[in-house]
């Protein structure tokens, strides 16, 4: 699932708005319609968010306790979390993905709730490039400092998914599309580590570069010059912090393309691998939103579920095939993956189950969005959750999504069906399930 089809309008406006304030402000995310492969869809995306109507929950306060450093008698403070090393390679990350930018809710708040109500360790934010890059002279860091600064005070290890080329980096021109010249990718991820020293933990080079409008380029759609490009970003991730997680961009799960407009993700895959692409990741990226079946359902069994007989989308039911599997989609890449490397693992940058129950529309597009209850959506990211770490293929796993369902438009923003705090900022039953879910290392 993609994020951000440029809303320079928005994103004008926002800076105006910045300046007339004298303060940070926000900028959009992507909005675009989902292109389907005949009657196989890709995954669902996601649209641009705007100012939240209501602040994300606040449950129970985290307990404050006395330092015993205190600089004034008297005086309480809070012992930051420490985070020490690289994450252990045996331990499974619990990860939700987050909205990142300044001026669109309280980073402060979003992430302590994320570290103390849910009990995650790993927060996923996704950085456009273009956005705090607009030209060459130019950085607007502040975007990103507050989610960054705040993901390290509350003991989050932090994921940043940077995507998103500026226009002055294509001789073509627009964002959907890498830089004509890989090394100045390269040099922005230096930069960006530069900038949070010791703060970031992981980074997911691209997303979904199977599809062309994340991977439009003169070659079209290429497995081979995303090795040579993820080559390129793990030299320079490395060199500026060797405990940094390179992730491969994750592909889109898809039905067979023509390599022009999309690619069949198993096909990408499987060149990419061929390509020497495990030499350049440390945890190969995946995605896979459910649709309306479990995570334990298999492509081939959906036709076996209680679901076939009542579900309003019948895509799953009627047209099987792997992409709209977890199970099936997650369990293939890890064969493929090891069957060049036995040790080598999955990170999951984004996975969930959408549920309009309680909303009069849903996204359009997202009809499958209708066949998933609340309890459903609680129960299978859960379970997923779970089965992703007994089946010993997943390393980091992130949870598609916290808080964007109080930062959209309505629930006709097609991230707001996904998210775990509806459009009035309260906790649906996935927050409560993922904040009691054992997390087992």
């Amino acid at each position: 699932m993609r994020q951000l089809m440029r809303q320079k309008k928005y994103v004008v406006l926002v800076m105006a708005l910045l300046l007339l304030l004298a303060a940070c402000g926000g900028g959009g995310e992507e909005t675009a319609v989902e292109e389907r492969v005949v009657d196989v869809p890709t995954l669902p995306p996601e649209v641009a968010v705007t100012e939240p109507t209501a602040v994300p929950p606040t449950l129970a306060p985290p307990v404050i306790t006395e330092s015993t450093d205190a600089g004034v008698a008297g005086e309480t403070a809070v012992d930051p979390p420490i985070i020490s090393g690289p994450w252990p390679a045996d331990k499974f990350g619990y990860g939700i993905q987050a909205h990142g930018l300044a001026g669109i809710g309280d980073p402060a708040q979003d992430m302590d709730v994320i570290a103390n109500q849910l009990g995650l360790n790993w927060v996923k934010v996704q950085v456009q490039w273009w956005l705090v890059h607009p030209d060459p002279e130019t950085y607007q860091w502040f975007f990103y400092d507050g989610i960054v600064d705040e993901a390290h005070k509350n003991g989050l290890r932090l994921m940043l998914s940077v995507v998103g080329a500026p226009e002055w980096t294509r001789a073509d021109g627009g964002e959907n599309g890498p830089p004509d010249d890989y090394n100045v990718y390269a040099q922005f991820l230096t930069d960006l580590l530069t900038r949070y020293e010791g703060k970031v933990d992981a980074i997911e080079v691209w997303n979904e570069q199977n599809l062309d409008r994340e991977w439009t380029s003169r070659n079209g759609i290429s497995p081979e010059d995303y090795v040579r490009f993820l080559s390129l970003a793990h030299a320079a991730i490395k060199a500026a912090d060797p405990n940094v997680i390179v992730i491969s961009g994750a592909l889109s799960p898809t039905g067979p393309g023509d390599w022009v407009r999309w690619a069949d993700d198993f096909e990408y895959l499987d060149r990419a691998l061929a390509a020497g692409m495990l030499s350049y990741a440390d945890c190969v990226g995946a995605h896979h939103n459910g649709y309306n079946i479990g995570p334990d359902v298999a492509f081939d069994q959906t036709g076996a579920t209680a679901a076939a007989a009542t579900a309003i989308f019948r895509g799953p039911f009627d047209n099987p095939h792997h992409s709209w599997s977890f199970k099936t989609t997650l369990d293939t890449y890890a064969q493929k993956v090891q069957a060049y490397d036995p040790n080598k693992k999955l990170c999951v940058t984004e996975f969930g189950w959408a549920s309009v129950e309680g909303y009069d529309v849903y996204p359009p597009g997202f009809e499958f969005a209708q066949d998933n209850t609340l309890q459903e959506q609680a129960d299978y990211i859960v379970q997923a959750f779970q089965q992703m770490r007994a089946s010993g293929d997943v390393w980091i796993a992130y949870l598609f999504n916290f808080d964007f369902g109080n930062k959209g438009s309505g629930p006709t923003d097609d991230p707001v069906p996904y998210s775990i705090i509806d459009v009035n900022g309260i906790p649906r039953p996935a927050f409560g399930a993922v904040a009691d879910m054992e997390k087992l290392n």
